[in-house]
């Protein structure tokens, strides 16, 4: 018998009909096992990593789903794939759809495909502010800290860049 675990997914687009992308990738997330029944607020956020580029929207969705952490690996890369996104492209560059793995219930995983929880999470505030709408008490089993702790240790201005425009339903 499989385990459930409540698994919680970084949404972000930079490329197109923003909005649309992440609807249709938490309908793919849904579709393909991941029962998603949280959602944070809709945030803009300026690109992390390559800063030429433009601004991403960003959220954090959980649910509860019993697949294991390869088979999630695999879903979110199909979705990914189907959405159009170019896995060939540099790292951190303008995409259509990004899905990061962010936690499978209190699990660490470390492999050459996976990292979970996720490991720039807490340097991270357009990661961070969306996963507190929905978990600011949810702990960290790698640093032992709650994301309302990792969010407070940022600095000032990567917490202010992080702009909410929509809360839960998004419109």
């Amino acid at each position: 018998m499989s385990q459930i675990f409540r698994t919680y997914f970084g949404l972000g687009s930079n490329l197109g009909d923003r909005l649309d992308n992440l609807q249709i990738a938490i309908h793919q997330l849904i579709n393909n096992g991941v029962h998603i029944d949280e959602f944070s607020g809709l945030y803009e956020t300026p690109p992390w990593g390559v800063l030429n580029q433009p601004s991403f929207l960003n959220s954090v969705v959980s649910g509860m789903s019993d697949l294991s952490a390869s088979e999630l690996l695999i879903v979110v890369k199909e979705i990914e794939k189907m959405m159009g996104r170019d896995m060939l492209a540099e790292r951190w560059t303008e995409r259509i759809i990004d899905i990061d793995i962010l936690f499978i219930g209190d699990q660490t995983i470390t492999s050459d495909e996976l990292t979970v929880p996720h490991s720039l999470i807490e340097e991270r505030a357009f990661v961070l502010v969306p996963l507190c709408d929905i978990a600011g008490h949810l702990v960290n089993p790698v640093t032992d800290k709650t994301s309302l702790e990792a969010l407070t240790a940022l600095d000032i201005q990567s917490k202010k860049e992080v702009v909410k425009i929509a809360e839960w339903p998004w419109t």
